[in-house]
């Protein structure tokens, strides 16, 4: 919009509120990184940008209505799936649950409104994964109530909060200290929660060296060396990091065959003699490791689906990756074999940016410079005269957008929201958690957003 004169933009959402991942996937004790909310209700706020809520595109609204309308389409929809391990049980035993899940839940995501994690069944739980958000999983289970409660965490998931006899976590990866790709700032968090205790990792998995790591290494090597200055006598609660370990049985007891009771894990090992290399890999051993515990949380990322049409509209996507196949600059390509090789064609006109472009990776920060680029992207082919959509077919486009398509959706019955829709449920919600003082009190499911504007 500032680099085009006179451009619209139409962002399309399924959910009747804005925000996405700032909303449901960014921790409730993490209010500053929300702060991108700010610059995003700048952009709303003009008469050249449209806010269309509570449609879902592909479904509601198919892909192909959109093209006569529109000069470009820029996908930028995330990862709504969760990679799955594939074990026996991972979907019968009660007590295994998706990182994804758990924080949509204590978000407020309606997906999960009615997930109703049962924390109070005993005092181990595990975490497979060792991501930030397999630590953000394990900080919320290991922080008291009144360090969440001015929050904008639900108050459902304050409630159960409350009731957990959740005691002591480990979190469980498949190779070492210096692969894993959660952040030092969030091992930090975790260290310094009151009355919760490190269990200290053994000596023989940190870098004996440190003259050849780099400098995020090195930080954090001593960071995990040091721990936390929490004694044991002074520790209500404990964590750990546990390395090495791959998941191979979730397993139920004699006494309840429906519940979760233990997880084996095989033993692995780094391949190669660089121990310190991010980018190692790890073999099997025959090995085996029994951890009890009657809660798991799987954390091993997230994973984008294509939108019903795509191909129609000349969309490619990689089922295996979980990407639109795109250029640096987040063009969407498609490749052909012919007689001189491969070939790498731009598909006119259609765009993508975040993780359905790159993959699930990055925080907030990295995955707004990469929309950024893709922005800059389209201003420069736009400049630059490239084919947009309906070039080849200009008596069939009326580059419209919503003007035109609001009232299709509106004879098929569909109800969109706009911004100006959302500005009254995000009064509601903040006068809802005023009145149990904490910042806002979320609104969990379709029906009750829907329900202010009537």
């Amino acid at each position: 919009m500032s680099r085009i004169d006179n451009a619209v933009v139409d962002m399309y959402e399924q959910l009747p509120v804005p925000f996405g991942l700032v909303r449901f996937g960014v921790a409730p004790d993490h209010p500053e990184v929300k702060n991108c909310q700010d610059k995003f209700a700048d952009i709303a706020s003009s008469p050249r940008f449209n806010f269309i809520g509570n449609i879902e595109v592909g479904r509601d609204l198919p892909l192909a209505a959109l093209k006569p309308h529109y000069d470009a389409i820029l996908f930028a929809y995330g990862a709504s799936k969760d990679r799955r391990l594939g074990l026996p049980k991972e979907d019968t035993l009660k007590g295994i649950y998706s990182a994804r899940a758990f924080v949509g839940w204590y978000n407020g995501l309606p997906e999960y409104a009615d997930l109703a994690p049962e924390l109070d069944r005993g005092e181990e739980a595990v975490v497979i994964g060792h991501g930030n958000v397999a630590l953000d999983v394990t900080r919320t289970l290991l922080s008291g109530v009144d360090r969440l409660k001015d929050t904008d965490i639900t108050e459902q998931a304050l409630n159960v909060l409350s009731k957990s006899k959740i005691k002591r976590v480990r979190v469980v990866g498949r190779r070492g200290p210096m692969q894993a790709s959660f952040t030092i700032r969030e091992v930090r968090e975790l260290m310094t929660l009151p009355e919760v205790r490190f269990e200290p990792i053994e000596a023989s998995l940190l870098p004996s060296d440190s003259s050849k790591l780099s400098r995020v290494q090195k930080r954090l090597a001593k960071l995990l060396s040091t721990g936390s200055s929490i004694s044991v006598a002074d520790a209500l609660k404990s964590w750990s990091l546990n390395f090495f370990l791959s998941p191979q049985s979730f397993n139920s007891s004699n006494e309840s065959l429906d519940q979760l009771s233990s997880i084996t894990f095989s033993k692995t090992a780094l391949q190669g003699s660089d121990q310190n290399d991010p980018n190692t890999k790890v073999t099997t051993t025959n090995s085996l490791a029994n951890i009890s515990s009657s809660i798991a949380f799987r954390s091993i990322g997230y994973k984008s689906e294509s939108i019903p049409g795509m191909a129609e509209l000349g969309v490619p996507f990689d089922e295996k990756i979980g990407i639109i196949p795109n250029d640096p600059y987040g063009r969407i390509v498609t490749r052909s074999t012919g007689t001189d090789g491969l070939t790498v064609s731009h598909v006119p006109g259609l765009y993508c940016a975040g993780w359905v472009k790159r993959g699930p990776t990055g925080v907030i920060a990295s995955t707004m410079e990469d929309a950024f680029a893709t922005a800059e992207a389209i201003a420069r082919d736009w400049e630059n005269n490239a084919p947009f959509l309906n070039k080849w077919n200009p008596l069939a486009a009326t580059n419209n957008g919503w003007t035109t398509l609001k009232d299709e959706l509106k004879f098929k019955g569909l109800r969109s929201v706009s911004w100006v829709d959302w500005l009254k449920i995000d009064a509601r919600e903040k006068a809802r958690g005023k009145e149990r003082g904490k910042e806002r009190e979320k609104y969990r499911s379709i029906w009750q957003m829907l329900e202010v504007l009537n």
